[in-house]
């Protein structure tokens, strides 16, 4: 069999650091899966892509990889020492994860497979979950609205593997979930585990800082001007809360604690921002209201700015 260069697959030096396998990785993975890249080509470097990595992106894989020495070159004749024999007449191809793709037969020849008979490197880098070859892990993204983050949620997703085969899951978000963590789901025996990314999706008037919720308060220019008692609606229910006389517009009231829960640490707060909105049409008696007061007031905004 011909050795096979994972370092030249992935385009990488040798001395690439782990960071770096990982962003070529995903880069390369995106470009020819098959929902993407449908040429028979593109499958061929898929599966390609996914062997470097399940080799390169593991510590102990790579480091064993790294111990063949004179072998490393591309396309040279490679033969297993002997103690690697077992897999001779054997199948040497196994389930491969992101995308289903096969090992070749360089791979199982130095990993092993799932065949029995163990590997020299079985135990080693949790090559084997419960007798099978464990597969890479899965990454994906979920978008979550601000009301499920602050106050938690179970969510039905489906994920489709390059094979068309969809896997539904329940996935729980825990109360006070930020945007940007990663939820893991522990894959069943044979399958892979799964790392969500959370994202927010935006909202027209909830937005997030933090363990903070900045909260859009609308009022009405006497409002902000006498003061006033007013409903905040909130993701988990409608307050009163006082605006000062004299409030202006951007300005924000700090509701402590009624933001989100994180995992650790105290809870957040809510940053009501007040935003003065004048009403777009008015009736005849409140336009002679604003013209009196326009004739009365000696307040300039500009000259306050």
């Amino acid at each position: 069999m011909k050795f096979r260069d994972y370092y030249e697959v992935l385009g990488v030096d040798r001395s690439a650091s782990a960071d770096e396998i990982q962003k070529t990785y995903r880069k390369l993975a995106r470009k020819y899966h098959p929902d993407i890249n449908k040429t028979k080509e593109g499958e061929d470097r898929f599966k390609q892509i996914n062997e470097a990595n399940e080799v390169l992106g593991d510590p102990e894989k790579r480091k064993r990889y790294d111990m063949l020495g004179a072998n490393y070159k591309a396309g040279q004749d490679f033969q297993p020492p002997p103690e690697w024999e077992f897999n001779r007449g054997r199948p040497q191809h196994s389930s491969f994860g992101n995308g289903g793709a096969d090992f070749s037969d360089f791979f199982s020849a130095i990993f092993g497979a799932q065949f029995g008979g163990g590997s020299p490197f079985e135990g080693m880098g949790g090559a084997r979950r419960g007798g099978a070859f464990e597969q890479p892990a899965q990454e994906a993204e979920l978008q979550i609205s601000v009301e499920d983050s602050l106050k938690g949620a179970t969510k039905a997703i489906e994920l489709r593997d390059a094979q068309g085969r969809v896997r539904s899951l329940n996935v729980k978000i825990p109360t006070g979930t930020a945007d940007g963590s990663t939820i893991r789901l522990s894959g069943k025996k044979g399958e892979s585990d799964l790392f969500l990314k959370i994202r927010l999706a935006p909202h027209p008037r909830y937005s997030v800082s933090g363990s903070d919720l900045i909260v859009k308060l609308p009022v009405s220019p006497w409002e902000a001007a006498l003061g006033a008692k007013v409903d905040l609606t909130l993701p988990d229910g409608t307050i009163k809360v006082g605006i000062p006389a004299g409030s202006q517009s951007g300005s924000k009231l700090r509701l402590r604690g009624r933001g989100f829960s994180p995992a650790k640490g105290p809870r957040g707060d809510v940053l009501a921002e007040i935003k003065i909105v004048v009403p777009t049409s008015l009736s005849t008696s409140e336009r002679e209201i604003f013209e009196k007061l326009q004739s009365v007031s000696h307040f300039n905004p500009r000259s306050a700015a």
